[in-house]
């Protein structure tokens, strides 16, 4: 049975890092999570003067370097000066060189997002007219290419690293002690440890340059190296090093002083002693022989919680520096990103191990239905604590029911929540061939018993036989000695022969029981082989085992392909977020169809205020943004490009280099969408902050705002 399982095995095996090789080949390269919104001048505009400087925002807080916005002329020469400065919010600018003559600009950015990837991309505006121009703005990204792809495998080899590494801990915990005298288990948990090991001074080494220039030899540049450490995902690779420190001495301890207290014996039949009740065992003896040794108890409970400990920092490293460390409620994304994690891990990584037990633990340390039953519970609980905080991070990443179809990172979600469905509806069927598997054991046991019990009847009866026949052969051989004693002068002369033939006996006997004490060492060495591959034969043979291990085997399959797409998941912007852009698009397209946006300064700007209806796109136009009168007009719409009411906007517009405001601007309900004021007064030229707050609804409101130079 053996012979026909293993080439079908690798088969699949093959089958899944092929399916997960072509994931994260689609996923490179990797998709940003901050988004342009909006930038001043606007994509495509065409100005009367040369402005002062050219601001961008994003949809998040971003990291910017010296290079990070770059302002090409028609012939590819930079005219912006100085470093990128950061006036408010999410709004960067740089300022350009004066005297700037008519033509076509092209600007070009490259900055890293809150959670971690780089954001790149470029677009033009044109000064008095538009011109031919030698730049192109379709340069590719620092995480295209090899880096890229590196940078994308390292982060799956790390997620597949902290899942077996966590998970296959647990699994023996809580579910299966004698596992931690199992070498193919720890085999498996040490092999994660290494894989998240590698994988996290990879993508550290990587980090520079897939943040920067994309070039492989930047991969081994020592101060790009200083410049990650300094940051907050570097900061978060090297706090996994370090717990990954703690992680070996959990593992040393493991498999060192807890597996020799682990006992010897078969892990389910003390189970089954109790009439089938594993809920007596389920402390994690599993026939184990740690029924109340203090001692053991003690160092249980020590690996348990310094295990979860460890666990959750790695988690933390994750969720500190990614998606939950940014946008809406981020103190409470990140312990529910942790939670979440760990969920994966005690399902996944369990999976991998019982995978592994069901296949490669020796005969005399099979895992028995009880191990099973205890992990399947737990993986129950797994489930139930990933469909809780699954949900909570599907609503604060999408936002909508409507994302879910028009987004990628929605599309990529329902696939997720397809595979988790199908692992569901796979642990069923495992469930079942475990219920066969016990009954199967309870009637193979007793018929163990009573072969046993007759063959004992048997023996006890030869041996019986044997000694009644011994017992008659000597008394007839009694019976045959005549009486007396031999004669006198044969006993002088034979003495002295007797005592050395006795001897040399003596010699002879010791010799050959020396030979047979041998012999039936090697004899019993075979006999235990023998017994032993008997005994993996008729478990191998078994078709309710061979049934789970086929059922389980499914689950890691799926696991795999599971573990992919969250990778890429991971690196896809939130749909949330990707609609925010694309209504800040579509708004501005609208503004120039409709002649709105015709202002010298038009300020476009998304918003959420968290409740119902409350999401859209608010713009401002102030004409003719100088100092003195101006005309304010303000225009909201919803996420569909489409003018919507609101019950209230307010302006209020800040000087903070001169202290002056906040000046308030309440303007006036002309139609549909639009608000207006005229007579604006602004006292003096400056980078002004202008503030929009617009409430949805009673209890629901934001604030949004950007820069506009007047004067």
């Amino acid at each position: 049975m053996t012979q026909t399982i293993a080439p079908r095995v690798r088969t699949l095996v093959l089958l899944i890092l092929a399916v997960a090789g072509a994931l994260l080949a689609g996923a490179a390269p990797a998709s940003a999570h901050a988004a342009l919104t909006g930038s001043d001048p606007a994509q495509g505009a065409v100005v009367d003067t040369a402005p002062p400087q050219v601001s961008l925002t994003f949809s998040e807080p971003v990291a910017v370097s010296d290079d990070s916005v770059r302002v090409l002329d028609p012939k590819g020469e930079r005219v912006d000066k100085g470093d990128p400065a950061n006036p408010s919010g999410t709004t960067y600018s740089v300022r350009l060189v004066s005297g700037l003559p008519d033509g076509t600009y092209t600007v070009a950015y490259q900055v890293v997002s809150a959670d971690s990837h780089p954001v790149a991309g470029a677009f033009t505006f044109s000064i008095g007219a538009p011109s031919e121009t030698t730049v192109s703005v379709s340069a590719q990204g620092s995480d295209d290419g090899l880096v890229g792809w590196l940078y994308g495998f390292g982060r799956y080899v790390s997620y597949a690293g902290f899942v077996v590494l966590a998970g296959g801990a647990a699994f023996v915990l809580a579910c299966w002690a004698p596992g931690a005298r199992v070498r193919a288990v720890q085999r498996l948990v040490v092999s994660g440890w290494l894989a998240l090991t590698a994988a996290t001074l990879g993508l550290l080494m990587l980090r520079g340059s897939y943040t920067t220039s994309g070039k492989v030899g930047d991969v081994f540049d020592l101060e790009l190296l200083g410049d990650v450490l300094q940051t907050k995902t570097g900061a978060a690779l090297v706090s996994r090093l370090l717990l990954l420190a703690a992680a070996a001495l959990f593992i040393a301890v493991l498999f060192g002083a807890y597996a020799r207290s682990a006992g010897a014996g078969d892990p389910d039949r003390a189970a089954e002693g109790d009439g089938g009740n594993d809920g007596g065992n389920d402390a994690g003896n599993d026939g184990d022989g740690d029924g109340g040794g203090p001692d053991k108890r003690d160092l249980t409970f020590g690996l348990a919680l310094g295990g979860t400990v460890v666990a959750a920092g790695l988690a933390a490293s994750w969720a500190m520096s990614e998606h939950a460390s940014q946008g809406l409620q981020a103190g409470v994304a990140m312990p529910v990103d942790v939670v979440h994690l760990l969920a994966v891990a005690a399902w996944l990584g369990g999976l991998t191990a019982l995978l592994v037990a069901l296949y490669r633990a020796p005969a005399e340390t099979p895992v028995g239905r009880d191990a099973v039953r205890r992990f399947s519970r737990l993986a129950f609980g797994s489930v139930v604590t990933l469909a809780v905080t699954g949900v909570y991070q599907s609503w604060r990443q999408l936002g909508s029911w409507s994302a879910f179809t028009d987004t990628r990172y929605g599309q990529l979600l329902l696939v997720k929540i397809a595979l988790v469905a199908v692992m569901v509806a796979v642990a069923f069927l495992s469930r079942r061939w475990t219920q066969r598997l016990a009954d199967t054991r309870v009637s193979a046991a007793n018929e163990e018993a009573k072969r046993t019990e007759e063959t004992e009847r048997a023996v006890l009866a030869e041996a019986t036989e044997l000694v009644k026949g011994a017992t008659r052969a000597e008394q007839a051989e009694e019976e045959k000695q005549p009486a007396g004693t031999a004669p006198a002068e044969a006993s002088g002369t034979s003495e002295v022969s007797e005592a050395s033939q006795a001897v040399a006996v003596s010699d002879a006997e010791k010799a050959e029981a020396g030979q047979d004490s041998v012999r039936a060492a090697q004899l019993a060495r075979q006999r235990a082989a023998a017994e032993a591959a008997r005994q993996k034969r008729l478990r191998d043979a078994d078709p309710n085992r061979f049934g789970l291990r086929r059922s389980v085997l499914a689950e890691a399959g799926v696991a795999v392909v599971l573990l992919a797409v969250t990778t890429v998941l991971t690196q896809t912007e939130p749909g949330r977020t990707e609609q925010d852009a694309k209504a800040a698009s579509a708004t501005s397209s609208s503004a120039s169809a409709t002649g709105q946006g015709s202002g010298a300064v038009s300020l476009t700007m998304p918003f959420d205020t968290g409740g119902r209806n409350g999401k859209g796109v608010v713009s401002v136009d102030l004409d003719p943004a100088q100092a003195g009168d101006n005309a304010l007009h303000v225009y909201v719409e919803g996420p569909d490009g489409t003018p919507v009411d609101v019950p209230e906007v307010k302006i209020a517009l800040t000087l903070a280099a001169q202290d002056i405001g906040p000046l308030p601007v309440a303007p006036d309900h002309i139609t549909t969408g639009h608000w207006s004021a005229s007579r604006v007064q602004i006292p003096m030229a400056g980078d002004w902050k202008v503030e929009v707050t617009v409430r949805t609804s009673d209890i629901d409101q934001v604030t949004v705002s950007k820069n506009a130079q007047i004067g």
